[in-house]
């Protein structure tokens, strides 16, 4: 299997030096995020995040099947990711490697099983039809943190898009073309985002270092990490900590603190990012929007 080029020992030294000094190859502060980066597509829920060199694209898809028989009233949600050599020679088509396991599994406890999608809007007919959503996640470029900016995409991509607007009739069911019936947003009832820290044992002051969105080359270089998923609201919806150096409960809890104030600020810019694209859709004017739901909802 191809390998990314192994850090020399002179860089090895002169990165990890730097951090005892609280300094970053890039500039950065140890807990600063890269400029992020949110381009909309032409069609809703496609969405193309860029975390410095990082670019991940999320699109969403929906259609109409049946439901789970131990769940007749809800609706389905998947999320797929592919890493491929586009984004890093180490990955190979149709040869998942560990990280991607570790992504796709860390997605589905953050936004699915933390119900960030509400499965019950998504019936149509209970028992019998529902909507099926599905997030497919592609990965362009690594240059670290792609768990960050993956999850940053889906949530992202989920509150861009929009349902057509469906009627039920006996048992005829009609699905309306966007330009017949305003099509509706998805019901979404928190937006969890990942933040992963990385660790790199002591400093000169024995304080442990840990620092934010790690490029690759720190990735590399780190001795252990930790997940956490917050929303805006300060609620944790998971922890994710797999082998490395061990982790205090007081650096746990700075951490979770830290992630908190971090989610609040990218929260704010995924809304902001989602206005301006619906501002520009619209020339401006969301009067037309309003009036289109309202219509709907009659």
């Amino acid at each position: 299997m191809p390998k990314e080029p192994e850090t020399s020992l002179a860089e090895k030294t002169f990165v990890l030096e730097a951090l005892k000094q609280n300094l970053r190859v890039d500039g950065r502060e140890l807990h600063a995020f890269r400029d992020v980066q949110l381009i909309f597509g032409d069609d809703y829920g496609f969405v193309d995040v860029r975390l410095g060199k990082t670019r991940v694209l999320a699109r969403i898809s929906a259609e109409v099947t049946k439901p789970r028989s131990d769940r007749p009233f809800e609706g389905l949600f998947t999320i797929s990711t592919e890493l491929g050599p586009m984004a890093s020679p180490a990955f190979e088509v149709g040869r998942p490697s560990e990280l991607d396991h570790t992504i796709s599994r860390i997605l589905e406890r953050s936004i699915r099983r933390s119900h960030a999608l509400d499965a019950e809007s998504l019936c149509i007919v209970t028992a019998q039809r529902v909507w099926s959503i599905r997030a497919d996640v592609h990965f362009l470029s690594h240059d670290g943190s792609l768990l960050d900016a993956s999850c940053i995409a889906v949530i992202t991509a989920l509150a861009h898009f929009r349902l057509p607007v469906v009627t039920v009739s006996g048992e005829d069911i009609t699905i309306h073309d966007v330009e017949e019936r305003v099509p509706v947003p998805l019901s979404i009832l928190h937006w969890p985002i990942c933040v992963t820290f990385s660790f790199f044992g002591d400093d000169e002051n024995g304080e442990t270092m840990y620092l934010l969105d790690a490029t690759a080359q720190e990735e590399a270089l780190r001795a252990g990490d930790m997940t956490i998923t917050v929303n805006k609201n300060g609620e944790i919806c998971q922890i994710a900590k797999s082998g490395g150096v061990a982790v205090e409960a007081e650096i746990l809890m700075r951490c979770a603190r830290l992630a908190a104030e971090k989610v609040k600020v990218i929260d704010k810019m995924i809304g902001d990012a989602l206005r301006e694209d619906e501002l520009r859709r619209n020339k401006g004017n969301l009067d037309w929007l309003k009036e289109g739901r309202a219509e709907n909802d009659r």
